[in-house]
């Protein structure tokens, strides 16, 4: 399917948020994932079904002082 992710089209092969962060290699890291200007919490990840179009945005956390 074809989503828009941070702003770029990206061709994804999976179904949930899970599947996405995996693909981007992103797995294990501190993110905030919004579908459609709605956060998604990391709970929901796994059930959370994204659909042809979706735009996805992904932030990491970066820590620092």
């Amino acid at each position: 399917m074809n989503l828009i992710v941070n702003g770029d089209p990206h061709t994804f092969n999976g179904t949930t948020v899970t599947d996405l962060v995996a693909e981007l290699n992103l797995t294990g890291r501190r993110l905030a994932v919004e579908v459609n200007r709605e956060i998604v919490p990391k709970s929901e990840h796994d059930t959370h079904t994204l659909r042809e179009g979706d735009t996805v945005e992904v932030v990491h956390a970066i820590g620092g002082g």
